[in-house]
């Protein structure tokens, strides 16, 4: 079993994400920092979904030199297989995911005992000010929502909360005619977007700051800070 790798990189650092493990990433400062990552990323990543042994080999299937603020892991591209057709069967189990990634982002969110107990000094990235406490990293996490689902037509709120928004948004890409064509579209900023993208992005926007999430409570509280519904490893 092999992984395979996307490397998204520029001169602040890099950004490395699987493809057939939509959601599992790592960073660092150079392409060979972020890739030597990945093994223990996969491992984290394959106890939350329960998936089983993790690959043998990382491969590396693109390098794209990205404009964005990849040092703080934004992104752009869409993967080759993200412009293709889904079955059933995997639009279920990539959607299943992406509601797994709500359900457990709100989980976390839950598990914190002050949420508006700020973590650090404040620091400015590409989106504005760093959320600071779990409350602004858990309004920032469920607040793409209507962002990302909007990047494919379809018109969906923030609210109520991470999980419902995000079912609201697949009830009504499920009623787009054709919806498993998976059609690609070009969205804010000539960036390519389709449903596959928009789940795989969900994913990996929830690891991302569930890990910050996670990371703060144990900073602030301890080893007993909070849930761990992501297994997360620090």
């Amino acid at each position: 079993m092999v992984a395979r790798v996307i490397v998204e990189y520029n001169s602040d650092g890099c950004l490395v994400q699987a493809e057939n493990y939509p959601g599992a990433f790592t960073r660092g400062k150079t392409p060979e920092e972020a890739l030597a990552k990945m093994p223990a990323e996969l491992e984290q990543y394959l106890r939350w979904t329960g998936g089983g042994p993790g690959p043998r080999a990382v491969q590396v299937v693109l390098r794209v030199e990205c404009p964005l603020e990849v040092a703080d892991a934004d992104s752009e591209v869409i993967f080759a297989g993200e412009t293709l057709p889904f079955s059933r069967q995997e639009y279920e189990e990539l959607k299943g995911l992406a509601l797994k990634a709500a359900a457990d982002f709100q989980a976390l969110y839950d598990s914190i005992p002050d949420k508006d107990r700020p973590r650090r000094p404040p620091r400015k990235t590409f989106y504005g000010q760093v959320p600071q406490s779990a409350r602004e990293m858990y309004e920032h996490t469920k607040n793409v929502n209507r962002y990302y689902f909007g990047e494919i037509g379809v018109e969906v709120g923030n609210g109520p909360d991470i999980l419902t928004c995000r079912q609201e948004g697949f009830r009504r890409a499920e009623r787009i005619p054709g919806f498993l064509a998976n059609p690609v579209k070009v969205g804010s900023f000539g960036e390519s977007w389709s449903l596959k993208k928009v789940c795989r992005r969900f994913i990996w926007h929830d690891r991302i700051h569930g890990k910050a999430l996670y990371k703060m409570a144990q900073e602030l509280w301890g080893p007993e800070g909070s849930a761990n519904p992501f297994c997360f490893s620090l």
